[in-house]
């Protein structure tokens, strides 16, 4: 429907209606008010000139009745003419002619708009609704006013823009707005006499399925027409297969005029070497196609309109000028291409494709199946076979490439049309990057599980030395060192604290050991080992020990330090005597500071940039070979003899330095030693605490005590030996195997002097056994004993005035926690 002209002008109030819909008036008795005629009737104004004429004639008449004199009344007739005429001067000058208004036909107006198919409304200059039809109704589920429509997104801004562009230049329209289901595209016209009003006009778009029409079109007449005029034309679905073709294409392809539907298109057709496009059926000899396609619909999956015409003359769909620029596009690409011709060879392999591949750029291999490993081989093969014979859609396969059989890499073949003599695309991607950090991760995945489990035999096997530790201790109060018996025991104790200290590198090693960390400076704690590190090297091994300037204090358990730059210098040592017997080699240590600029540079994807103090132990030995780079850390993981080695050296170093917030990266180079670096956050807040040089020996302390304690241990051996140790002291001793019994024990004896507990037991944990025991005694006085990590259960635990006691531990130092607690609560 073209825009409505209206030319119509509203005067007053008059120009609005109550009825949207219909804009009529209508009387009480239900007639139409616009329908109504409107009769004929006397000018008001020539009316009033001929009373005002008829009284001056009357008043001359009378005068001359009353006077007699002819003179006299022709006077007063004219003086009275010349006053109406003044005076109808005057009242046309204070009153200037007016047109005559002309009213709306509201009800003409709506029945114009109603003939429209496209949604119609009327607005004035307030911006009320005037009018609509019932298409707009219908449209906008009522009568709201534009452009305040049910518009999707920003439309109704738009929409107002377009109305405002209106009033201006007369009119205005905005396309794609959504209604619902529907697009809509509105027009805007400024109509009236006075240009006071807008004619709002939505048409709805209506969309066809074009793929449908054109399937119908080239089956039908159309497509003979297309075939009359030499044209073979099909259109492609998405999958390759043929939804429709004119009879031409049929006779051709198939030799009949038979049904094409469902076909699959590129099976129809031939390449030749020289890239030139024929029938299957007809074979090399046919007549070379021009395959033309025409794009007419803009999705993803949307079918595609091929157009197939015959060209005796046409040259090679690519020359030897466009093979060689298709091969230079090749090696300019990112990422890993080959091109393999029609018998399965390959014809160029990219730089990215001979690095993906671990290809040796001096001796290429002839087939793609040569790359993989040998059960990888026939599927490969298959796959080149089935696209170089035409199929269109590529594939991703998983395949295991000779270089490293170890890490499936994705394989992507496709088939290559109209580039020369290729005939299949493979694409290989680079994934060494990938590959090794999914290494790391799945390293540290194994590395936190052994931990979980080097843990848990850390604690279990600390029950069983505290056992004998603590029995050894009884048995040696009850000999002199002069009894036979005394040197066996003692033995026994030895063993059995070099087994501690094997649990305590265990421990070191998942993180679950207990620390006593101190703000400190690493030259400080280097400082204090080098005397060691010198008896330790032996003559043969030069130590060199540089420190660098401005470190940051970093916060960790000295001890445990120490021991990190001692099994450092131990490997290294037997590093290098291994490497060379004689000669030895040397030994630097260095500490220098690492700024957040400096790590960033790195470009690391595991280390934080952060301020870092970092110590570097590297040595002059043989290096590490890269196939036992990623188990260096690893626990019981040695290169040693059998019996010379534990294996828990390097794996204790990276427990330590991880538990401490730092990480530890190994620099390899095969045949010249190899780099250790750790870095440890720099410590912002607290003052350096040094080490002290020697530790002042333990004074003798009286062990006697008086009091009841409640022992709280579920394994038997753990239990009988602390009370053992406890009762020898002085103490009453009460003992359960669980936190149920203990707190049966405390229901029917009441509040003891101490409570000793393990932390995991069975049933019911020490924690929450301690939690029901202080509700009851608030003040009462706890020690827990366990072999993991007191950072660790502290973390786990929200008591306070609670005292650790790591195990092993020997009847002494029992002795000493139970007397430190009872005296200074």
């Amino acid at each position: 429907m073209g825009v409505v002209p209206l030319a119509v002008r509203i005067a007053g109030s008059t120009r609005q209606t109550n009825r949207l819909t219909a804009g009529a008036t209508s009387r009480d008795d239900g007639t139409d008010m616009a329908s109504l005629p409107i009769p004929a009737g006397p000018d008001p104004r020539r009316t009033a000139i001929l009373v005002a004429g008829g009284a001056t004639v009357v008043a001359a008449g009378l005068v001359l009745f009353l006077v007699g004199s002819i003179a006299v009344a022709a006077g007063f007739l004219g003086l009275g003419i010349v006053a109406g005429g003044l005076l109808l001067g005057w009242r046309l000058l204070r009153q200037p002619g007016v047109a005559d208004p002309q009213s709306i036909d509201w009800a003409f107006t709506r029945a114009v708009a109603q003939a429209s198919g496209d949604a119609v409304a009327i607005t004035d200059r307030a911006g009320r609704l005037v009018c609509a039809n019932d298409a707009f109704e219908t449209l906008f589920g009522g009568f709201p006013t534009p452009p305040g429509l049910p518009l999707e997104g920003d439309g109704v801004a738009v929409l107002g823009n377009a109305g405002r562009i209106a009033w201006r230049d007369g009119s205005g329209e905005v396309a794609g707005l959504i209604v619902g289901r529907h697009r809509v595209t509105a027009h805007i016209t400024r109509a009236g006499d006075d240009g006071d009003m807008l004619v709002w006009r939505f048409v709805v778009l209506q969309r066809q399925d074009l793929a449908a029409s054109t399937e119908a079109l080239i089956g039908g007449a159309t497509g003979d027409r297309l075939g009359g005029a030499g044209v073979m034309a099909a259109l492609i679905g998405p999958d390759g297969r043929v939804r429709a073709g004119n009879r031409v294409l049929a006779e051709r392809a198939l030799g009949a005029a038979g049904p094409i539907d469902g076909r699959d298109f590129a099976r129809l057709l031939i390449t030749d070497s020289r890239g030139l496009v024929r029938f299957e059926r007809e074979g090399l000899d046919g007549t070379p196609l021009r395959v033309v396609q025409i794009p007419f619909l803009d999705s993803d999956d949307a079918p595609v309109l091929v157009a197939l015409l015959d060209d005796e003359d046409t040259a090679p769909a690519i020359g030897a000028s466009a093979s060689a620029h298709v091969r230079s596009l090749v090696s300019l690409m990112p990422f890993g291409m080959a091109l393999v011709d029609r018998e399965g060879r390959f014809l160029q392999m990219n730089d990215a494709f001979i690095r993906a591949a671990g290809v040796d750029p001096h001796a290429p291999p002839l087939y793609p199946g040569d790359l993989v490993v040998r059960e990888d081989k026939t599927a490969v093969a298959d796959a080149i076979r089935r696209f170089a014979g035409g199929a269109t859609h590529s594939s991703d396969m998983a395949v295991r490439l000779k270089s490293h059989p170890e890490e499936p890499v994705a394989l992507t073949i496709a088939g290559a049309r109209g580039l020369g003599d290729a005939a299949v695309l493979l694409s290989l991607k680079d994934n060494s990057e990938e590959s090794r950090l999914k290494r790391e991760v799945a390293q540290a995945t194994k590395m936190q599980a052994v931990g979980q489990l080097a843990g848990g035999v850390a604690h279990d096997f600390n029950n069983i030395l505290t056992a004998i530790i603590g029995h050894c201790d009884l048995m040696m109060m009850r000999h002199s060192p002069g009894d036979s018996d005394y040197d066996d025991i003692q033995q026994i104790r030895t063993n059995s604290n070099r087994a501690a200290s094997l649990t305590r590198q265990l421990l070191a090693f998942s993180r679950q050991q207990t620390l006593r960390p101190q703000t400190l400076q690493l030259p400080d704690v280097v400082a204090e080992v080098s005397n060691l590190l010198k008896r330790l090297m032996g003559e043969q091994i030069t130590l060199d020990v540089t420190h660098g300037r401005n470190l940051g204090a970093v916060r960790a358990d000295p001890g445990q330090l120490e021991q990190v730059v001692v099994n450092l210098a131990v490997n290294a040592r037997d590093a290098m005597l291994t490497h060379n017997p004689r000669g030895g080699g040397t030994l630097t240590i260095q500490t220098k500071a690492v700024t957040a600029s400096e790590v960033r540079a790195m470009a690391s994807d595991i280390l934080p940039v952060a301020d870092y103090t970092a110590l570097v132990v590297s040595d002059t030995g043989g290096g590490i070979p890269p196939e036992i780079l990623p188990k260096i850390f690893e626990p019981f993981f040695t290169t040693k003899e059998v019996g010379k080695g534990t294996g828990l050296g390097l794996s204790t170093v990276y427990g330590i330095v991880k538990q401490s917030g730092g990480w530890i990266f190994a620099d390899p180079k095969p045949g010249q030693g190899a780099t250790f670096t750790m870095y440890l956050p720099v410590h912002a807040a607290g003052t350096v605490t040094k080490p002290p040089l020697a530790r002042p020996p333990a004074k003798p302390v009286e062990m006697w005590g008086t009091g009841t304690i409640l022992l709280v241990e579920d394994e038997d051996m753990v239990r009988a030996v602390a009370e053992r140790a406890l009762t020898r002291q002085g103490y009453t001793v009460m003992t359960a195997e669980n936190g149920e019994a203990a707190l049966d024990l405390l229901d029917r004896n009441g509040r003891p002097d101490l409570l000793i507990s393990d932390v995991v037991m069975p049933t019911m944990d020490g924690p929450t056994m301690v939690r029901h025991a202080r509700d009851r005694y608030p003040d009462l006085p706890i020690i827990f004993m366990s072999g993991y990590a007191e950072e660790q259960l502290r973390r786990s635990i929200d008591l306070d005035n609670v005292a650790f006691l790591p195990k092993p531990f020997s009847v002494q130092q029992l002795a000493e926690a139970a007397r430190d607690v009872l005296v200074g609560r």
